[in-house]
C-alpha cells in the first residue's frame, strides 16, 4: 500500500500521525483473533486501552487529581448543552469570539439565561478579549470561552481572569497544542478530531466538585456525574476513536510532549504569518495580537484571485485551504500533526503565487 501523503490543511476532521495511521492498520486484528472494532468495551484489552489513554491524558496535559477526565460523545456540539444542564444554576457568561461560541451560547439559552460577557462580532470575530473587557455578572455559574477559533483564525493567548466563578474552555481545535495550566478551569471539553484522533470521541476534563453539581432533573446520559461513577463505561463508548487517540497520545509524547508541540507549532505558524506581514497582497484577518497557531486565515484581493489560489494549491498536493464561507478566502489548518515541510511548502507557494499571479 502507498504511503504517499498530500498535505491535509483541513480544519477537521484533520490529519492525523502517519505513524498513527500505520500503527492502526499493522495493529488492526491483534485483539486476540478480533479487530479493534469488534472487542467488547467491558474486556480486559479494552479496559486497559481506557486506562492506558486516560493516564496519558493526565500526564500530558498535567491534569490535578481533584479532576476526572472522561471520553463522551455527541461532539463538543452535545458540550454546548451539556454544560449549561449540568453547571448553569440560573445565569452564566459566555465570551463570543465566534460561530462555535455563539452556538453555544444559543444552546444555554435553552437552559436558562445566559449572557454575552462580550463580543468581537462587529469587528467579524477578529480577535479575543482581554479579562478587563469581559463584563461577568456577579450571580454568574461560569464563563464559557472557546479557546482557538477554526473559522476566524483567532486564539486566547491569555485566558481571562475569573476569580472564584469556573472556566469552561471548548478546547476543540487547540487541545496539546500549547502547555495549559488545567486548575485554572473548572471544565475543559474538546471533540478529538483536529488534535487528539478521529472523530467519533469528545474529551472532558472536570473539576470533581462541578461533576456533582445538579440544577435540575437530568436523563442520565446528559449527568456528568453518571460519567464520572462509571468511568465513561455507562453505555458503549466509540471503542475505535478512543483506541485512536491513545496512539496519537503516545506520538505526541514521543515529539517530547506539549511543551515541545508548542514550540513547533509556534515556528509554524511564524512561516505563514510571516509571508502575510511581509505582503501587501495578502491579509490575515485575525489581529495579531489574536492570532491562532493553529488555523491562519487570510484573503486575497478578488474571488477569481482566491479560487485560482486553491486550484493551483490543490495541483501541487495541498487540499481543504479554502476558507469558511462566513469569511472567504483561505484557512490553513496546521494541527500537531501536521508537518514541518507542508508548512514550508505552502509559504513559498504563497510568495511564488503573489510573484507569477
Amino acid at each position: 500500500m502507498s504511503t504517499k501523503r498530500i498535505y491535509n490543511f483541513n480544519a477537521g476532521p484533520a490529519v492525523l500521525p502517519l505513524e498513527v495511521l500505520e500503527e492502526i492498520r499493522s495493529g488492526f486484528m491483534e485483539f486476540g483473533g478480533m479487530s479493534i472494532f469488534e472487542i467488547s468495551h467491558r474486556s480486559k484489552k479494552f479496559g486497559a486501552i481506557l486506562e492506558e489513554t486516560e493516564n496519558l491524558v493526565v500526564e500530558l496535559m498535567g491534569v490535578p487529581k481533584n479532576y476526572r477526565v472522561l471520553f463522551l460523545q455527541g461532539g463538543a456540539s452535545l458540550q454546548f448543552a451539556m454544560v449549561p444542564m449540568n453547571l448553569m444554576d440560573k445565569t452564566a457568561d459566555y465570551a463570543l469570539t465566534g460561530s462555535w461560541s455563539k452556538k453555544a451560547l444559543a444552546e444555554a439559552k435553552v437552559v436558562g439565561a445566559p449572557r454575552a460577557a462580550f463580543s468581537s462580532e462587529e469587528t467579524k470575530f477578529s480577535r479575543t478579549p482581554a479579562s478587563s473587557e469581559i463584563d461577568m455578572g456577579r450571580d454568574s455559574s461560569y464563563l464559557h470561552i472557546t479557546s482557538n477559533n477554526t473559522i476566524y483564525g483567532t486564539q486566547y493567548h491569555a485566558f481571562p481572569e475569573t476569580g472564584d466563578v469556573p472556566l469552561v474552555a471548548d478546547m476543540s481545535s487547540d487541545i496539546l497544542s500549547r502547555a495549559v495550566d488545567v486548575s485554572r478551569f473548572g471544565l475543559i471539553y474538546a471533540g478529538a478530531q483536529k488534535n487528539l484522533g478521529p472523530a467519533g470521541v469528545t474529551l472532558v476534563a472536570i473539576r470533581e466538585d462541578l461533576a456533582g453539581r445538579n440544577y435540575r432533573g437530568l436523563p442520565a446520559m446528559l449527568r456528568y456525574s453518571t460519567h464520572v461513577e462509571n468511568n465513561s463505561l455507562y453505555n458503549t463508548p466509540p471503542v475505535f476513536a478512543i483506541y485512536a487517540v491513545g496512539l496519537v497520545l503516545k506520538w505526541l509524547k514521543r515529539q517530547g510532549g506539549v511543551a515541545k508541540m508548542e514550540q513547533v507549532n509556534s515556528r509554524k505558524a511564524a512561516l505563514i504569518y510571516d509571508v502575510l506581514d511581509r505582503s501587501t497582497f495578502y491579509r490575515s484577518h485575525a489581529d495579531k495580537q489574536s492570532r491562532s497557531f493553529m488555523n491562519v486565515v487570510f484573503t486575497l484581493p478578488s474571488d477569481e484571485l482566491t479560487s485560482k489560489f486553491i486550484a493551483k494549491a490543490e495541483e501541487n498536493d495541498m487540499a481543504g485551504l479554502k476558507g469558511h464561507r462566513s469569511v472567504g478566502g483561505i484557512r490553513a489548518s496546521i494541527y500537531n500533526a501536521f508537518p514541518m515541510d507542508g508548512v514550508e511548502a505552502l509559504a513559498q507557494f504563497m510568495r511564488e503565487f503573489e510573484r507569477t499571479r
